[in-house]
């Protein structure tokens, strides 16, 4: 099961296209998670939920109560699988949505079928346990459902079935709790390992790119330097020989192929180096720590869609080099969205001299081509603030 650990606000789900197709489709069934609870919660629905489908077709009542009675069964229970499932995608606002609406679903089936539905509390705790919500609000919600339940039958004189069923509610949803924060830890998990694993070949990349550079780079510009000497020593020697045009026209040559291959290391070299969010984020960490900033920086960028990475590490690399090179900060903050990334710091304010020269002109003409527009002024923090919204 795959878990975004800062969550999705209904909005970038809504224009992401999420809802349209990502929730509702296969990817909502791959890993071990999401098919163990799909599985399990089948399972247990088929062998609960049937005695009572029984006994409401089989009490001496109108037809209508049993339609509206099995309806209310079904939609508990389908929101009892769906939901909590969905939430993980959408995030903590739209898992305490959630949690509202199966209180209101499994209220509504308890005041048409009676307290034989009260039962449904066990689904409704695991339910809770398992969608996305703040911490401790779901340990918080089991307790007190399961004290519900156990005031609820004592009311009605069962003591014994009382403490059974409260038993039963607390333990499976606190143990619903822990495996849920454990599927949760195991994604988090697996997002450092992919960031890592991204880092590790940028750093690569680099490294490569640099050798690249300082090896064939230097020689080929010694090369092209000494065939230019080699030419103007020829140009010096008396007469016309024909044998000294044709060495001046091989070292012209000679020269023209290591400008020529001198041009290529330089162009592989510039996509080996190639700018990214990812890349960006981390060498913005270092030079902020190395400049004695506090900085507050995203602990992911697997928010940011794929074609606004490179944009978005340009962005990057002007506003941290403005923050560490002019600003005179004590602090950085970093907000990085799906479509929107801003860097502030508390230094000395926008009007310090270098803040709009060349290298945020490159920004607004780089944003501007991708359809986004640039704000700079005064930040919430009392300094310099670089907006792009895309």
């Amino acid at each position: 099961m795959t878990s975004n650990a800062r969550g999705t606000s209904f909005k970038d789900v809504c224009t992401g296209g999420v809802l349209s197709g990502n929730v509702f489709t296969g990817s909502m069934f791959r890993g071990p998670g999401p098919r163990g609870w799909f599985i399990g919660a089948g399972l247990s629905i088929l062998l609960w939920a049937w005695p009572t489908w029984n006994i409401v077709w089989s009490v001496d009542e109108p037809s209508a109560w049993k339609v509206a009675a099995s309806a209310s069964l079904i939609v508990f229970f389908a929101a009892y699988v769906f939901l909590p499932q969905i939430s993980w995608r959408l995030g903590v606002r739209a898992g305490i949505v959630f949690v509202c609406i199966l209180l209101a679903l499994n209220g509504l089936m308890i005041l048409i079928i009676g307290r034989e539905a009260l039962w449904t509390w066990t689904f409704l705790a695991c339910a809770i346990a398992m969608t996305s919500l703040p911490p401790r609000t779901d340990f918080f919600l089991i307790v007190t459902l399961s004290l519900a339940s156990f005031s609820t039958q004592l009311v009605t004189g069962n003591g014994e079935q009382a403490l059974l069923q409260a038993g039963i509610i607390l333990s499976l949803g606190l143990m619903m709790s822990a495996f849920a924060r454990l599927i949760r830890q195991t994604a988090r998990l697996r997002e450092a390992q992919t960031e890592l694993a991204d880092a590790a070949v940028a750093a690569e990349r680099s490294r490569v790119a640099r050798d690249m550079h300082d090896i064939l780079g230097h020689s080929l510009t010694v090369i092209a330097v000494k065939a230019e000497l080699a030419g103007r020593m020829l140009d010096t020697v008396p007469g016309d020989y024909p044998a000294r045009d044709r060495a001046a026209a091989e070292i012209s040559a000679v020269q023209d192929l290591a400008r020529g291959a001198l041009a290529d290391v330089r162009a592989t070299v510039a996509g080996y180096r190639g700018v990214n969010v990812l890349a960006e984020l981390a060498v913005a960490r270092t030079a902020l720590e190395s400049a004695g900033i506090d900085a507050e920086l995203p602990g992911t960028v697997e928010q940011v869609p794929a074609r606004l990475r490179e944009l978005f590490g340009w962005v990057l690399r002007e506003g941290i080099t403005n923050v560490v090179r002019h600003s005179g900060a004590a602090r950085c903050r970093v907000r990085l969205t799906a479509s929107s990334v801003l860097v502030e710091d508390d230094g000395v304010g926008p009007a310090t001299g270098g803040r709009s020269g060349n290298g945020l002109a490159g920004i607004r003409e780089r944003v501007g081509a991708a359809g986004g527009t640039v704000s700079i002024g005064p930040s919430d923090l009392g300094g310099f603030r670089l907006a792009v919204e895309v």
